[in-house]
């Protein structure tokens, strides 16, 4: 496409996001960007545009000549797929903010993409309106990237914050959250986790050439995390937040989770507070840098939608430089990890999997420990899961195999063991 070159949208879903667009390429007639059609599921519900504009066919969007962009904003992950799909074989770009649709079908959409050379833009399903995606690709070589680590899911940051700034509980947080929109109705995919780790599946590809199925990555969200953990937190100087977290090891390849973690006063997470995203990036000679913004809302996420349309004017393709111009790296669960552990019963607690603990607290109630834990134990076994365990990582969680040696005969001694 040139620059000058009109394009014609096919829009499926008009929910928060879909109606955001609407509104937005309503104010930016430069872009020369129109709405031809919309999809939608429920043809009875009341939408501030006009009738014509709607229909419930997809194939009337999918098969039209004279729609050259799809974007797809809706929530069913096999019906984006589908959509997609048929897009791109049918000639048209794609614009998605479907970060579970992408997760769990990364390797077929990047084989249609080799196929049919058209583009598939998805900024919006990462951070809304941070171009993370965008950089990872343009700016970052692969061998000079360290570590990369960010907040990416708004509704949690919301809950956290909230329990820290006003001592909410977990569960009035939550009910705030759902009532303000963060949150979904059904809270589980946020809380848990799952929506976290679908964006970290993919934006690992375009920091570090990995393709991996969220199932493989390990993570967990911040249900189990209660009042007694916060007060630790505050005592220790630390907040909360979940982190998903990528990290380039000695031996070449690279440690990735998503998990809670205690953050420093003076670490840039902690100043990313309620809906926001932040994600810091650091890199061989550039230090860390620090992106920040929304991460939740109808304008955030069109916006970033907005930039991909915007993109296509000029032929604008993912090249994924990291995967199919160097070598990719590979995920290691070949290191260890700093963690706090808080419980009601030592029973549950496998104390033989830990390398060696180092403080340990037990309060009337509710009792923790601070440990090194090898990765591999957290992946293969559930433990830690179940029986209202909390885990959090602490700050610079990776203990690397060189270390650990040395860290253990210092830890040791300190205990005053040897």
């Amino acid at each position: 496409m040139d620059a000058h070159k009109q394009l014609t949208i096919g829009l499926f879903g008009f929910g928060v996001v879909g109606e955001g667009l609407y509104k937005v390429l309503q104010q930016t007639p430069s872009l020369k960007a129109t709405i031809k059609k919309v999809c939608i599921r429920d043809p009875k519900k009341k939408r501030n545009a006009p009738a014509e504009l709607f229909t419930t066919d997809k194939n009337i969007l999918l098969n039209d000549p004279g729609i050259n962009v799809i974007v797809e904003v809706i929530d069913d992950a096999n019906a984006a797929f589908e959509i997609v799909s048929t897009a791109l074989k049918n000639g048209k770009d794609v614009v998605s903010a479907s970060k579970k649709m992408i997760a769990e079908h990364l390797p077929a959409l990047l084989k249609l993409q080799q196929e049919t050379g058209q583009s598939f833009l998805y900024e919006s399903a990462a951070c809304a309106s941070i171009p993370v995606i965008r950089n990872l690709e343009e700016y970052y070589d692969n061998d000079l990237l360290h570590s990369i680590k960010a907040i990416v899911n708004g509704s949690t940051n919301f809950i956290l914050t909230k329990m820290f700034e006003e001592k909410l509980s977990f569960r009035d947080a939550l009910l705030l959250a759902q009532q303000l929109g963060f949150a979904e109705s059904n809270p589980k995919l946020d809380v848990e986790g799952y929506d976290a780790v679908n964006k970290w599946t993919f934006l690992l590809t375009h920091a570090y050439g990995i393709i991996e199925t969220p199932e493989n990555i390990l993570f967990t969200g911040i249900q189990h995390i209660n009042a007694g953990d916060a007060a630790v937190a505050r005592e220790k100087n630390y907040d909360i937040k979940l982190v998903a977290q990528a990290k380039k090891l000695n031996n070449g390849k690279v440690a990735a989770f998503v998990l809670p973690q205690f953050v420093r006063h003076d670490d840039h997470l902690a100043f990313v507070k309620n809906e926001y995203n932040g994600v810091v990036i650091e890199s061989g000679f550039a230090d860390k840098q620090f992106f920040y913004g929304k991460g939740a809302g109808s304008f955030p996420t069109a916006s970033a939608v907005l930039s991909d349309i915007a993109a296509l004017r000029y032929q604008y393709k993912y090249e994924y430089k990291k995967l199919y111009h160097h070598k990719p790296h590979e995920l290691s669960n070949d290191f260890y990890l700093r963690v706090y552990i808080s419980f009601n019963d030592l029973k549950f607690i496998s104390r033989e999997h830990f390398e060696w603990i180092e403080e340990w607290h037990a309060g009337e109630q509710r009792k923790y420990l601070v440990g090194v834990i090898s990765f591999e134990q957290l992946k293969t076994n559930d433990w830690w899961r179940k029986h209202n365990i909390s885990l959090i990582l602490l700050p610079d969680p990776v203990i690397e195999n060189i270390e650990i040696r040395k860290l253990k005969k210092k830890s040791l001694e300190l205990a005053g063991l040897i």
